[in-house]
């Protein structure tokens, strides 16, 4: 198991590598030019042309690109274009966010979508079945910006239950010890603080967590559904087992590797879809900064943040295949 890991480990340089000249060349490729974005409109050529040779944007792209490496290596992520402060910090105030935006959305669809899938499988064809599933079909089919929106404006607007958007009331006090506000509220025993961050992540939460909920009911029913028809679960209900047993201790647990799969890639799409939802709710994470940045043409900001969501996403499959072998012994890695 740890040469196994060490190896995945070992292919994340190459991942990485790819990753970064991809969104180097993408960046770089598209129309827009920062040094006109920061001088504006009315900037003359000259202004800009000696702004773009201050900030090395009229070396050749190879050379601008092996610039950009050779601080990654050093751990330097460079500096904001726009606000000049390094990326590393302002990528460290925003990533908890993002990722307890993600982890709030993710346990929402597993505790919604894993019970509705068992429950379709073992009712198959009755009216929560197709109830569900037609629900996880139109849940699978909604525009994010398009829930988010309406949201808003029934629950925030109309109805005034939860906030709009912000991670914290005006007024809560919180010492941030992690950035993680759930964590932080709990650690310092801050019950008021902790009820608030949980009411600011309800709207953003859900609505980023509708895709992955119907696609985990959908996948949960497929699995259950086919080890359901194996033969050792009719013979344990010829044992006499309660149908519970049956189900939860027999059949989820067989039908559990194809579902924690499901899982573990969804939490990787929700931290790429976070920027859609977190545009919307003006949350402060990662995905809107990096929103921010593409807009402004902040090259190294994008850059480091699709590295690191991509370094998060690479590290949540480690995790899966190592489960893998949790979950089901037979499983091992050379």
């Amino acid at each position: 198991m740890l040469n196994y890991i060490l190896r995945r480990l070992l292919l994340l340089i190459p991942t990485l590598i790819g990753v970064s000249i991809l969104v180097f060349l993408m960046i770089h490729l598209i129309p827009g030019d920062p040094a006109s974005v920061m001088l504006g409109e009315r900037a003359t050529e000259s202004e800009i042309n000696r702004l773009r040779e201050e900030m090395g944007l009229n070396d050749p792209l190879h050379v601008q690109y092996f610039r950009f490496v050779k601080r990654l290596a050093s751990g330097d992520l460079g500096e904001s274009i726009m606000s000049s402060n390094p990326v590393s910090d302002e990528l460290s105030r925003r990533y908890p966010a993002t990722i307890e935006l993600s982890l709030f959305a993710l346990t929402f669809a597993v505790l919604v979508g894993v019970p509705a899938g068992i429950i379709s499988a073992t009712k198959q064809y009755s009216i929560f079945d197709y109830l569900s599933m037609s629900g996880a079909l139109v849940g699978v089919s909604m525009p994010i910006f398009w829930l988010g929106l309406m949201m808003i404006w029934i629950f925030a607007f109309k109805l005034g239950w939860f906030p709009p958007s912000a991670r914290l009331s005006v007024g809560v006090e919180l010492k941030e010890i992690t950035n993680f506000y759930v964590i932080d509220s709990i650690i310092t025993g801050n019950w008021t603080a902790l009820k608030d961050v949980l009411w600011h992540l309800m709207l953003p939460g859900i609505s980023l967590g509708t895709i992955p909920m119907a696609i985990i009911a959908r996948m949960t029913r497929s699995s259950m559904l086919e080890v359901l028809n194996k033969d050792y679960i009719k013979t344990a209900y010829a044992k006499g087992l309660k149908e519970k047993v049956v189900v939860y201790k027999h059949a989820l647990r067989n039908a559990l590797i194809p579902i924690i799969t499901v899982i573990g890639l969804q939490f990787g799409i929700l931290l790429g879809g976070a920027m859609m939802t977190e545009t919307i709710f003006s949350w402060p994470g990662v995905g809107k900064y990096t929103y921010d940045a593409i807009m402004a043409r902040d090259f190294p900001v994008v850059q480091a943040a699709v590295l690191i969501l991509a370094t998060t996403f690479v590290f949540v499959n480690l995790v899966v295949d190592i489960l893998y072998s949790v979950i089901d012994p037979k499983i091992r890695y050379d």
